[in-house]
């Protein structure tokens, strides 16, 4: 999308300037110029997204895929780790730990994890 907003300049400055002389020839009202711009301007950059395969959409698709799974698997661990799915798991959790984190249903008192995990999503982010 970025790569596509100096062209999209240039086509607006264009398409402008058309409107503009257009406008003059037929007696457009200012309003009536800036529908036929806004009109124009919406099939062009439409049409680019298409040539260029980058509708913005696709961006955030993955978002919306991601936050309804995070909901869940958040959901399910706190479940297991409060012992709402049975004492067995529960018990499970509170010995299966690793390192510095022997029980898996005490928060983290050292910020270990949080902080690394967010560090890693920063990297994934930023690289």
């Amino acid at each position: 999308l970025e790569n596509l907003q100096p062209e999209i300049k240039e086509l607006a400055k264009r398409l402008r300037y058309e409107v503009s002389a257009r406008g003059k020839q037929l007696g457009w009202s200012e309003k009536v110029a800036r529908f036929h711009f806004t009109k124009n301007m919406r099939r062009i950059v439409t049409e680019l997204y298409i040539r260029d395969n980058c509708h913005p959409f696709k961006a955030t698709l993955l978002l919306w895929v991601q936050i309804p799974l995070w909901v869940c698997v958040s959901l399910a661990l706190r479940n297991c780790s409060v012992g709402a799915r049975g004492s067995a798991v529960q018990e499970q959790f509170s010995s299966g730990g690793a390192l510095w984190f022997t029980d898996l249903t005490a928060p983290d008192s050292t910020w270990i994890l949080p902080v690394s995990l967010g560090l890693v999503n920063l990297l994934v982010v930023e690289v």
